[in-house]
């Protein structure tokens, strides 16, 4: 099992080819990007554990790259570690005030840069509580988001996403399968953010299939239906040709052997602050999750989206 997911954000390939040979060997997942746009590009897509980020690199310099996340709601949790080859406390000072975790000057002990990252790593889990399959975040800071969006902004809109029969899903293909599926969801909400949210979205993981989106953008409901038509076309991809097949799964069952089950989909509940005043957390998380019950014609197949933490 991985260790989490690296982005080294490195022009100099000697540098970056041995840090992705060595982390990888150390049970992380790897990623390189030689420019400070493709950083940022890859970060979108795919939310990185932590990132190692060199000062100096071609098209932009690494304090931008390290502000652009840091302002970024989605990106603002994400372990930033500066590599680089200046050694001025300023350059150390204007890198700590950004946000970065950590500042290693070049050469490095690659012993003590491992320690770091697993540090750095387990702090963010810990302060942050982040989901270490979606890398999103979970209970109270989903709670602490909401609130300051209580207190200080007046136009937002929160949509509850539940997967549909996932555990029954797990049950027949198993519990890696099932992450592959939390993954795919990660990446799907990240890329429908991209395409027709706001850099202030907000994307959280409160439990096993259930997830929040926290979006600024003016068409809320498109977005709704975005993410329901590229869930049900795409999740198809985590079955078996019989069962696409088909159509639906084959469970055992006490009674009659076996039973079927539908294909996984997508529900989502969602409220705004055009429609309704909210007093408390606990109001948005119930109004959603009943809008979701509501799309499934009264059907629910499992939690009922609110947050389990209080």
């Amino acid at each position: 099992m991985s260790k989490g997911r690296i982005l080294v954000v490195e022009d100099d390939f000697d540098i970056s080819n041995m840090l992705r040979i060595y982390f990888g060997a150390q049970g992380y997942e790897v990623q390189v990007a030689p420019r400070g746009n493709d950083a940022l590009t890859m970060t979108r897509k795919q939310l990185p554990n932590l990132i190692m980020l060199d000062i100096m690199l071609p098209d932009m310099n690494g304090y931008d790259v390290c502000r652009e996340l840091r302002t970024t709601t989605r990106t603002s949790h994400i372990p930033i570690i500066f590599l680089t080859q200046r050694d001025e406390r300023s350059d150390k000072i204007q890198g700590l005030e950004l946000g970065a975790d950590d500042y290693i000057t070049k050469p490095f002990d690659i012993e003590e840069l491992k320690l770091r990252v697993q540090n750095a790593i387990s702090a963010a889990q810990r302060q942050t509580q982040i989901d270490s399959r979606s890398n999103l975040p979970t209970g109270r800071l989903i709670e602490d988001q909401l609130r300051n969006l209580m207190r200080t902004r007046r136009d937002w809109a929160y949509l509850d996403l539940k997967v549909n029969y996932f555990d029954m899903f797990t049950d027949v293909y198993g519990f890696v399968a099932g992450d592959e599926v939390i993954r795919f969801m990660s990446l799907l909400i990240g890329e429908v953010i991209d395409e027709c949210g706001t850099s202030e979205d907000y994307a959280g993981h409160p439990g096993r299939d259930n997830f929040v989106v926290i979006t600024h953008g003016e068409d809320a409901e498109y977005m709704r239906q975005r993410l329901t038509q590229r869930f049900n076309d795409e999740v198809l991809q985590h079955y078996s040709f019989i069962d696409r097949e088909r159509g639906y799964l084959l469970v055992p069952d006490p009674v009659y052997g076996e039973r079927q089950v539908p294909l996984m989909s997508l529900s989502i509940g969602l409220v705004s602050t055009r429609t309704h005043q909210f007093s408390d957390i606990r109001e948005i998380t119930e109004l959603a999750a009943e809008d979701r019950r509501r799309g499934l014609g009264g059907e629910d197949t499992g939690s009922s989206g609110i947050l389990t933490a209080w």
